[in-house]
């Protein structure tokens, strides 16, 4: 086998010296398993953990909302190779101020040259030999990429304070100094003040739900994760927050003015796990709870173990949007359970997800709903396919080394492209036999890093098993390593959209805006904004939004079709409807694409981008602006300043 079990990094990185054997997968104690094939060598990470590599973290932290940093110590519990006596780790933008053993002793450290993307590789001289402890004290700055610290003008309650993190791809080595790398699973624990009355959450077990008082107005909340997770997983919030049951393992948090609205979307939570269960074995990681985050958070979610981040976009009122929440449910086992080794195959974490969402959302919400969500993602793969050329480097799955940036491949490739490939895997060898590898795959590397060469040894061997005429028919490497669609491609089916179909071709052929719009589902109404033709004259536009209200549509995803429809038409009466959405949410899906279209056109959008970029920008986090900043709508200098 290409990778160190267990029991293996232990004795082989501490040199024999312990006769214990691991605790079983995911139980406290576990030392997780690292790759030594050429293709789980991270490239976005300075770590060398075949050398010596972290196990587990203890944080001891302070939040200061005032200065915009946290601040305190990191504990780490290292494993090194015998005669090794150094250790590198990921930092960008830490403060150190000094490392010590675990006896208080000095040891000496060097921070090496800043990379614009990678940071800094932090190297620390070792005490000893095999299994040792160092203890970090260090701050953050108040521009950490991981860390958004906003305003109470900039929360839904207007009353306090609040801090959120994000730590994927590589964004935690911003506020906590460990091995940044998807393929260096650690335990974690933390320690974590703040101002009363702001309270804490973070992704792993609560210690103390109230928190302990902590001086001078303070309080001090307790976390652990005892399950070995990858550094990105590791997140934080804290805020005037609220809490209500959704079941007996699942709950939401967010600010007392939304837990109505926010709980009132979730109430199919509880019935999400259980279906998950049903289709591919045990939730591992206790409780699943929720938190719905201000407006700009950047991403849809972000599948936090035991708290999954999301932002309030999803709340559309007819639980329409859920699909987000069944997806990051999904990443508790494909992403966060077994885990890319290497953000070159990111698709193992979100391609599995996407294709494990769309059977939850077929167990809960029926067929047709599953079925129709499927084509709508079969469209955003053609789109993705169209843009990068059938022959791009970035329609591969996995992704070559010159492509394989930790934000490398477009989402149409790595979550949909991903996606039809399993679900195409499932109809050649048909649903049941797919579900029972499925579920065992997910059984042998629990809690364990994965590539794309390991993931298909695993499905010839326990699945293909030297049947040629399958293995032919499969064309598993054309999928994974070649770009393009494969011949063998699962196409949606036809009937999903039959009538939404007729009626795109009825107005392209100028027919009137269709009267049933009202009573379709969202699929229905995104498939027929998003299909109808992309030039069309003002007063078709006028027809559009005046029959079917598109300008004040109260479901996001719907209204960014339509904003996208309308920036590509000029269409002025959409401009105020365009810089709410804009100015009111963060999530980059939406906001990157509308401003880089208006930016791009010179004459008419670039002056109205700049106006609203600028109004918007401070409430962004750095995952949504650090890119839009490149488009040069705010001044360098003003931009650095916001």
């Amino acid at each position: 086998m290409r990778y160190l079990i267990a029991a293996v990094a232990a004795l082989c990185l501490a040199s024999c010296q312990t006769e214990t054997s691991p605790p079983p997968a995911g139980q406290s104690g576990q030392v997780a398993p690292i790759l030594d094939s050429p293709d789980a060598v991270d490239a976005a990470s300075y770590a060398k953990p075949l050398e010596a590599r972290v196990a587990n973290v203890d944080l001891d932290l302070a939040l200061d909302f005032d200065a915009k940093k946290v601040s305190g110590t990191a504990a780490l519990d290292v494993i090194a190779k015998s005669g090794v006596k150094q250790i590198i780790l990921d930092s960008k933008g830490l403060e150190i101020a000094e490392v010590k053993d675990s006896e208080g002793n000095s040891l000496k450290w060097a921070l090496g040259p800043a990379d614009p993307s990678k940071g800094s590789p932090l190297t620390i001289d070792l005490p000893g030999d095999g299994k040792q402890r160092i203890i970090i004290s260090y701050s953050s700055k108040p521009d950490a990429a991981a860390l958004q610290w906003l305003s109470p003008e900039q929360t839904a309650g207007k009353k306090h304070p609040y801090l959120l993190s994000q730590g994927q791809p590589t964004l935690n080595r911003t506020w906590i100094p460990t091995q940044d790398s998807p393929g260096i699973r650690q335990t974690w624990s933390a320690t974590v003040t703040a101002p009363e009355p702001l309270k804490v959450v973070m992704s792993g077990e609560r210690l103390t739900p109230d928190g302990e008082p902590a001086g001078d107005g303070r309080r001090a909340y307790r976390f652990k994760m005892d399950k070995p997770v990858a550094p990105y997983l590791i997140a934080i919030a804290a805020g005037d927050l609220a809490f209500r049951e959704l079941g007996p393992r699942t709950g939401v948090w967010t600010e007392p003015v939304m837990l109505d609205r926010a709980a009132a979307e979730l109430t199919d939570t509880e019935k999400m796990v259980e279906a998950a269960e049903k289709l591919y074995g045990p939730y591992r990681w206790g409780r699943y709870d929720v938190i719905v985050l201000p407006p700009s958070f950047p991403y849809g979610g972000m599948e936090n173990p035991t708290l999954t981040f999301l932002t309030p976009t999803f709340i559309a009122g007819d639980k329409s949007l859920v699909g987000l929440v069944a997806h990051e449910l999904a990443h508790s086992w494909s992403g966060n359970l077994v885990t890319n080794a290497t953000w070159a195959d990111s698709w193992l974490n979100e391609g599995f997800t996407s294709y494990f969402e769309n059977r939850i959302m077929e167990a809960i919400y029926g067929p047709k709903r599953a079925s129709q969500e499927a084509a709508l993602s079969f469209d955003e793969m053609t789109k993705s396919l169209e843009e990068e050329g059938a022959t791009g480097p970035n329609t591969r799955l996995h992704l070559q080394p010159s492509e394989a940036n930790p934000d490398g491949g477009s989402g149409g490739i790595v979550y949909d492209k991903g996606a039809i490939f399993l679900r195409t895997l499932e109809k050649l060898v048909g649903r049941d036999r797919f579900d029972a590898w499925l579920k065992s795959y997910f059984d042998r590397y629990a809690f364990q890093p994965m590539t794309s060469a390991k993931f298909l040894a695993d499905f010839r061997e326990n699945l293909v098993k030297g049947d040629k005429a399958l293995e032919d028919k499969l064309m598993l490497d054309q999928w994974v390593y070649e770009p393009g669609l494969p011949t063998n491609v699962a196409r949606p089916d036809p009937a999903a959209f039959a009538d939404v179909d007729k009626a795109v071709a009825a107005f392209a052929a100028g027919g009137p805006a269709p009267a049933e719009f009202a009573n379709w589902t969202t699929a229905e109404k995104l498939r027929f904004v998003n299909r109808i033709p992309r030039k069309l004259e003002s007063a078709r536009l006028d027809e559009l939004n005046g029959k079917l209200g598109l300008n004040g549509a109260g479901n996001n995803e719907v209204l960014f079709a339509w904003l996208d429809l309308a920036v590509g038409n000029r269409y002025q009466p959409a401009v105020p409807a365009l810089e709410r959405f804009l100015t009111e949410q963060g999530r980059r899906k939406f906001v990157r694409p509308l401003i880089t279209a208006l930016a791009k056109d010179s004459e008419w959008g670039r002056p109205i981008a700049a106006r609203i970029y600028a109004k918007a920008r401070p409430s962004y986090h750095s995952v949504t602006s650090s890119d839009l900043d490149k488009l040069g709508l705010v001044p360098a200098a003003k931009s650095a300043k916001l």
